[in-house]
């Protein structure tokens, strides 16, 4: 009571912990600059001195007589190593032996001060010299003194390997099973050390494990801790030696540490998810002896004596793979006694365990709910947001705005950061409640327009257009408020998004014109970058809504002399092009305000390229490396450009033995990409074939090991494949000249018609010899397989000089079968809008088909599945996200041809294994059959 403002009088309200707590961070802050002004004793320390002062270690008079400068040098050594000082060789190797007459002291401080540096120093110094203090601390190993014991055990793991161990294993198992507990710990903890280092140290403890079990049996709670860590790490490979060792601890109750008692709880619960995960499904089954003795085990713990014990079970209760609600009840039971704690560590993790739970079974946390909602005023800010979150996992529709209510007053003192966790929770309690939209939308609307930075403002307005996206009621309110958020938003990269977003999805709203305003004060009151968005955005709404375009040309007018060169090109090409469409086209009788299918705004304005620049671009490249292309009299379109594929061949690594690039030099950058098929249009045997339409990526033909190896690059043309065969001669004594790629095979649909021969490989290089295919294209195209055979002539050669010497004959090699299939003909391209392509396409030339997969999981089937049909995954289907669920593919590609394909795969898991069902659309029904194949 003095030291909190003297006496207290009638009318004075009395001390609480509140009141405590103010009173102690005022003094905080009135000593705070005293804090400032500390400085370490040892901040000045320079390194020559320290050294210096070592020497007293050589002098056992001063060794023995004052023990206590002794500590304070070591303690002075130790601190500048951890600050950083480097010692050299000679001065670490000096310092070390110094340390090391220190033994010679019978004093017990500085013992330990010496067995903290061997520690500290042991792996700076060499083995050899480390080696040297063995004998001593194997002395204080077999010392009467346990506090020596204990700790020379602990230096020696650190310093010793498998080869000394054996010698000092006696020492270190008899310390295991001591009556000290100190001298036991020790050895037990060295024990994990030792197991770590090497197999052949964990060899060599792996016959501790009788004594290991008799120290189990210690009455010191920490002996039965490390005991029961060490006989888990001898046995977590043998699955049955775990199992039985939990099963007899948990029914025999002899465990007294609750450290130990916890290690024991999650080695069940282990056990359980891994039987779980072996089942099908993952699915706990709830019969089997291990899941019952396990659950057993695991409520009975919660009538433990330790908290921590009791919080262990339940969170693992609550984290079993597969529970059912009713089996959840006690583990929430005791989380929700533990919400009202005065602890706020223990309402901390029960909250978040809470959290965890409600993700995948809310129904069971609403009983919680009155107490969860006690917290949201809790003084520990992450506690009160673990709380609000799991309300919003948990809560009821009609609580929704109660909820928004309390939420509301606790939003402006919380930071960033857990604003970003109640707007993701927000997000999810929208999806699930959609009639709730408005009241919702309204609340980020609301933080929105606060003070915040731009990760928070990020997730505010990804999460509205998420909403939007899904909930289509949400559209205009959700346009409306994000209008009002960049009237004064100081993020330019926000506000160019927005201004897209509304460009995109404004003209389609029932009042496309009240969005005009927003946009125009862009124009007129932002940065360059802004108001480039802004004239593109009002370009879309004059392109979609005939009846805005005279008011929308007048305003985009105004910017035809803006200061920036971007915002005026935009204007001016908006101007022109809306100009030309008012003047082809009437509308001022038509009823449904949209344009034409032959407007000319509409065109180029709303319709994106076939391709991004990028592709673009790399599709001028190829169309001008083919031979003869600028020749050609045909115009220059996209139909006519050679088609690119999202996956590009690298350019190949240099060899390991050439000089490495100077740094900095143009060739130490990173490999170019390069067109497959320059080695095609190189050649001009093959000029005539026309252009290629894709090549694959290189199969292996032949082992990487082997004398020759054999590639093999499938080059796809309109009417032809051409089989490129890379050589590479890996025999120092050879030379092979004419090589040749004989191939034998019955297929429908190709035949061989020509072959280019090689006609020289030297050791070292890797040559190309190509066989010409033809492609019946009035049959369709199915899978082909071909027996390949190198044939060359082998020619003796010296392997210092490269000279011919001796006899040349003829050679035949066998490699392997070589397949072509329906893949092969299509190349990856992917689409940007995946719907909007499908819808394009129509189900005309449909094609449905369904199979069973003989894979055990859906990622190995997703993966596969994309390898059959080898087109592009779009929109990140390549990805699964929840394997217990089904898993839809987006797949596009184009066919020989120029003719798109599209697949919608969905892969489901089922008991009996993977069901794949397939839909593929194209322009021709004969191609959707074709590529609906390819699985099969």
């Amino acid at each position: 009571r003095k030291l909190f403002g003297g006496n207290m009088n009638n009318d004075e309200q009395p001390l609480t912990t509140q009141s405590i707590m103010r009173e102690l961070q005022g003094l905080k802050e009135k000593f705070k600059g005293d804090d400032e002004m500390y400085e370490s004793p040892y901040a000045d320390l320079e390194k020559a001195t320290v050294l210096q002062e070592a020497r007293i270690f050589h002098d056992a008079k001063a060794v023995k007589d004052s023990p206590r400068s002794c500590c304070t040098t070591i303690t002075k050594l130790l601190y500048i190593v951890a600050q950083g000082e480097s010692l050299t060789s000679a001065e670490l190797l000096d310092v070390f032996f110094g340390v090391t007459k220190l033994f010679q002291s019978n004093d017990a401080s500085l013992r330990r001060m010496v067995y903290l540096f061997i520690k500290e120093v042991a792996e700076s110094c060499d083995r050899g010299d480390v080696i040297i203090v063995t004998q001593s601390l194997t002395k204080d190993m077999n010392s009467d003194t346990d506090l020596y014991r204990a700790n020379s055990i602990r230096v020696l793991a650190r310093i010793v390997d498998a080869g000394m161990l054996g010698a000092i294993e006696r020492y270190v198992k008899q310390a295991i099973v001591a009556s000290v507990p100190l001298v036991s710990s020790s050895a037990l903890v060295s024990a994990s050390h030792f197991f770590e280092s090497s197999p052949e140290s964990a060899n060599i403890v792996r016959r501790w494990l009788n004594e290991a079990q008799t120290a189990l049996q210690s009455s010191s709670e920490m002996v039965q801790y490390h005991a029961l860590t060490l006989l888990y790490q001898l046995k977590q490979h043998d699955r049955l030696g775990v199992q039985k060792l939990v099963t007899q601890l948990s029914k025999a109750g002899s465990l007294r540490s609750p450290l130990a008692v916890i290690s024991l709880i999650r080695y069940t619960s282990k056990l359980m998810h891994d039987e779980a995960r072996e089942t099908a499904g993952g699915v706990a089954d709830g019969s089997s002896e291990l899941a019952r003795a396990g659950y057993s085990f695991l409520e009975g713990s919660l009538r433990h004596r330790s908290e921590l014990v009791i919080y262990e079970a339940a969170r693992a209760i609550c984290k079993l793979p597969g529970v059912e609600p009713q089996d959840l009840a006690p583990g929430i039971t005791v989380l929700q006694l533990f919400l009202s704690s005065p602890r706020p560590t223990v309402r901390y993790a029960a909250i978040k365990t809470l959290s965890e739970v409600a993700v995948v079974a809310p129904m069971a946390v609403v009983k919680v709910n009155d107490d969860m909602e006690m917290l949201i005023s809790d003084p520990n800010r992450s506690i009160a947001t673990l709380a609000i979150t799991t309300l919003l996992k948990t809560g009821s529709e009609q609580a929704v705005d109660r909820l928004m209510k309390q939420i509301s007053n606790f939003m402006s003192d919380i930071g960033d950061e857990f604003k970003i966790i109640v707007v993701d929770s927000i997000k999810a309690l929208c999806i699930k409640y959609p009639a709730k939209q408005r009241v919702l939308i309204g609340f980020l609307s609301n933080i929105l327009r606060e003070e915040g930075g731009y990760d928070l403002k990020k997730t505010i307005v990804d999460s509205i257009v998420f909403l939007m996206d899904a909930i289509p009621e949400t559209k205009e309110n959700g346009l409306l408020q994000l209008c009002e958020f960049i009237e004064d938003s100081d993020f330019t990269a926000l506000s160019t998004i927005i201004l897209h977003l509304i460009g995109n999805l404004g003209p389609e709203t029932s009042a496309p014109a009240r969005y005009i305003r927003f946009i125009y004060n862009r124009v007129i009151l932002e940065n360059a970058q802004v108001r480039a968005a802004a004239v593109t955005a009002l370009a879309k709404f004059g392109a979609r809504v005939p009846s805005l375009r005279v008011s929308i040309l007048s305003l985009l007018q105004r910017s035809l002399q803006d200061e920036d060169d971007e915002v005026r090109d935009r204007s001016n090409i908006a101007v022109d092009v809306l100009s030309k469409a008012i003047a082809e086209n009437d509308y001022a009788d038509t009823e449904e305000d949209v344009p034409t299918l032959t407007d000319s705004a509409a065109f180029l304005l709303l319709e994106p390229l076939p391709m991004s620049f990028d592709m673009l671009q790399r599709s001028l490249d190829k169309y001008t490396s083919a031979p003869g292309a600028l020749d050609s009299p045909d115009p220059i379109n996209f139909s006519t450009l050679p088609i690119v594929e999202d996956i590009i061949e690298e350019a190949p690594k240099p060899d390991s033995s050439a000089q490495a690039p100077i740094l900095g030099s143009q060739a130490a950058a990173a490999p170019a990409a390069v067109d497959p098929a320059a080695d095609i249009y190189a050649m001009p045997e093959l000029a005539h074939l026309g252009r290629v339409f894709r090549s694959s990526a290189a199969v292996e033909l032949t082992e990487t090991e082997t004398e020759y190896v054999i590639k093999c690059v499938k080059h796809v043309f309109e009417a032809h494949v051409v089989l490129q065969f890379k050589v590479l001669n890996t025999v120092d004594t050879q030379r092979l000249d004419n090589v040749t790629m004989a191939l034998e095979g019955e297929s429908d649909t190709l035949t061989v018609t020509g072959e280019v021969p090689c006609e020289s490989i030297k050791y070292g290089d890797t040559g190309s010899c190509y066989t010409v295919l033809d492609r019946d294209t009035s049959v369709g195209i199915g899978p082909s397989a071909f027996s390949c055979e190198l044939h060359f002539q082998a020619v003796g050669v010296d392997p210092n000089t490269g000279e011919e010497e001796g006899d040349s004959y003829e050679e035949e090699y066998a490699v392997e079968d070589l397949e072509i299939s329906t893949s092969d003909f299509i190349a990856k391209v992917n689409v940007g809008d995946f719907r909007r392509s499908w819808e394009q396409l129509g189900n005309t030339c449909e094609v449905l088909q369904k199979f069973a997969l003989s894979f055990r999981s859906v990622e190995d089937a997703a993966e596969n599945v994309i390898k059959y049909f080898g087109m592009a995954a779009c929109d990140g289907t390549a990805t699964v996200k929840n394997p217990a669920k089904p898993h839809m593919l987006h797949l596009s590609g184009v066919f020989v041809g120029g003719k798109a394909v599209m697949v919608r795969a969905q892969v489901t898991k089922t008991p009996e294994g993977v069901v794949l069902k397939v839909a593929v659309r194209s322009e021709d029904e004969e191609v959707s059959k074709q590529v609906a194949e390819c699985v099969a």
